[in-house]
């Protein structure tokens, strides 16, 4: 099998349309246009051979490579060092300062000599529509096009007025093209792919692609001074916000769950998913976050994105929300398998399309009225419209929250009365009365605040394992799961209650392994697949946080400060960690950033105050880190 880079040898860029997945070694072997979860035109990550890539990398034999972000930025560094000489691939994606969709997307790669002279050797190799899609190639001085029968990519060669051409370029037999940069000290070249256009290559200046150097990194600073975070770890929270803002789709809001698809949770196993989609809880996580380092127009186009999802499914079958949405709030998510590809170093099958799509997970609620209210703490309110169609899902979350169901993991293997669901159901129906008797707005609020109860009953009773002394995964059997360790933060039990402190300790016993967390134990609880899985990044995150307001500090620190390492070189985190302690599964994964963010919010707050950092229903001037004021830019989030 051919030798594939390590998930975490990546970085990433994006338009805050799409992006693109670039390795140390200078080859992008992701992207997808024009949309997160459009067909692939580079996919060698999930088949080196089929996949198609562009690679830009010294001809020596023999180099050194780095990688770094261009401080505050998305713009990606590559460097490499050779014993003729130091030169470096710099790549990024412009960023349209517009919010309307486009089919015109862009990759800049800056091709530069530092010191002495470097030879870098270019493949270019697309392959439209996950290799299925046929193409023709046609060379020019300035560059070439790859013509699909659906789509196309222009390569625009970046020349100076007097270049005659950039390198000797060649196209085999299987439609790729070759080619060598030679460049000495102080020289820069490259190209700019542009995937959507039909029209020919054109030479593109140099200083045309300095200007658009110069344009994204005042792009990227500028969204980033918004931030009003001055705390501990300033720098790592901000690469995450950064991250996360990668993956948002600006023309609808909608938070990705992650750029790629099919990477595996076990190398060589079946759990092979596709997170090019917008989850309601990963973006509803999104407002606490955010919200969190002061991104408010990043939380208000949230809340705008869940508005109309719940206007378009209101009183639909199987309750008023799916699960996910594609980016544009299209709810299509038929799943596939694409037997062509071997998948990432033979993880097989590889998925596009998502099956879990039209579960029931009742979590979801809570996770999307708890945003609703945290973004309303924050002066970010939901107009009359907004209102009446939250009051819908609390009416209907009242008549069904007592069923089975599938779960935060996305079981395959049946429904069952999941004690997360539960509890995020109570948190639904709680926010909701708050959120009513705050404004007066109409609702029934003795029914809401009677299924409330009911349900907190319901968990202390049946959601109560006497045997383990804890909180257990559903109600027909004694398995732990770290969702639950969430419980605390959203005001359900206390950090200091004798049954959430055993619980905690019975996690410790089952689920974590030196700071890491595991969700749950297959084995012990099937889920209806095949094999196992690393730990979960985002539990470990959250058991940082529930350490934390349990008072348990030092301890959480050291937790922290260790999965700090697990990072890549740039500070990004895929979904889980693997027995090896390498990165595995979908990268980067936004949930495992925001519960890096939410973590380090609670942590930072408790050193500071040696008081235990609850996010319980206060008034906001109370809630730390946040502005009262509403900005001119929150004025549209009214939903």
């Amino acid at each position: 099998m051919a030798d594939y880079p390590l998930i975490a040898d990546h970085g990433l860029i994006g338009d805050l349309q799409t992006a693109a997945l670039v390795t140390t070694d200078g080859s992008i072997d992701w992207f997808c246009a024009p949309r997160f979860d459009s067909p692939s035109i580079f996919g060698a990550l999930l088949d080196i051979d089929k996949g198609g890539h562009c690679r830009v990398r010294p001809a020596a034999d023999v180099f050194t490579r780095k990688q770094l972000y261009f401080p505050d930025t998305a713009i990606l560094i590559t460097r490499y060092m050779t014993e003729a000489g130091v030169g470096e691939v710099v790549d990024f994606m412009p960023v349209s300062s517009s919010t309307s969709a486009s089919s015109r997307h862009r990759i800049v790669r800056m091709v530069r000599c530092v010191r002495g002279q470097m030879t870098f050797d270019v493949d270019l190799a697309p392959q439209f529509d996950y290799g299925r899609e046929p193409h023709e190639v046609h060379l020019s001085a300035d560059g070439a096009v790859f013509a699909g029968t659906s789509t196309s990519l222009t390569v625009h060669l970046v020349l100076e007025p007097d270049d005659r051409r950039l390198a000797e370029g060649t196209i085999d037999e299987a439609g790729r093209m070759h080619a060598q940069i030679t460049l000495v000290a102080g020289q820069m070249r490259g190209m700019v792919l542009e995937a959507g256009l039909a029209g020919p290559a054109r030479r593109v200046r140099v200083a045309e692609v300095r200007g658009l150097f110069d344009e994204t990194v005042a792009f990227w600073k500028s969204w980033l001074a918004q931030s009003t975070y001055t705390g501990r770890w300033r720098e790592t929270l901000h690469r995450s916000a950064i991250t996360l803002k990668l993956m948002t789709y600006a023309p609808s809001g909608g938070l990705v769950a992650a750029p790629t698809a099919g990477l595996p949770e076990q190398i060589g196993g079946e759990r092979n998913w596709d997170y090019r989609y917008t989850w309601i809880r990963d973006a509803s996580f999104s407002v606490y976050s955010l919200l969190g380092l002061g991104f408010r127009d990043e939380a208000a186009a949230f809340a705008l994105w869940l508005r109309d999802r719940i206007e378009e499914q209101a009183g639909g079958n199987g309750g008023p929300l799916n699960i996910m949405y594609r980016v544009d709030g299209s709810s299509d998510l038929s799943e596939e398998v694409l037997d062509h590809w071997e998948g990432y170093r033979g993880s097989r099958p590889v998925r596009i399309g998502n099956g879990a799509a039209e579960q029931l997970q009742l979590d979801i609620y809570g996770e999307a009225i708890d945003s609703i209210y945290f973004a309303d703490r924050s002066g970010i309110q939901a107009g009359h419209r907004g209102w009446l169609r939250v009051a819908e899902v609390l009416d209907w979350l009242a008549e069904n929250w007592d069923q089975p169901e599938e779960g935060i993991w996305e079981t395959r293997g049946g429904r069952e009365n999941f004690t997360y669901g539960r509890l995020m159901s109570w948190v639904a129906l709680d926010r909701g009365v708050r959120l009513a008797t705050t404004h007066g707005r109409p609702a029934p609020i003795d029914r809401w605040r009677a299924q409330r109860d009911a349900i907190y009953g319901q968990i202390m009773e049946q959601g109560w394992s006497t045997k383990r002394q804890a909180f257990r995964q559903h109600y027909r059997t004694d398995v732990l799961d770290s969702s639950l360790l969430r419980a605390t933060a959203v005001g359900f039990i206390t950090p200091t209650d004798p049954m959430w402190t055993s619980t905690l300790a019975a996690m410790e016993d089952e689920l974590v392994t030196d700071s890491l967390v595991y969700r749950y134990d297959p084995a012990a609880s099937p889920d209806g697949l095949q094999g196992s899985e690393g730990t979960f990044s985002l539990c470990t995150f959250a058991y940082v946080d529930s350490l934390a307001r349990a008072g348990q500090v030092d301890k959480a620190r050291i937790v922290f400060e260790k999965m700090l390492t697990y990072a890549n070189h740039v500070g990004l985190f895929s979904e889980e960690i693997a027995l090896t302690g390498e990165q595995i599964g979908n990268f980067p994964q936004a949930f495992t950033h925001l519960s890096l963010i939410d973590a380090a919010l609670t942590l930072n707050r408790q050193l500071d105050s040696g008081m235990p950092a609850l996010r319980l229903p206060t008034p906001v001037a109370s809630a730390p880190g946040l502005t009262p004021q509403r900005s001119a830019t929150a004025a549209p989030a009214s939903a």
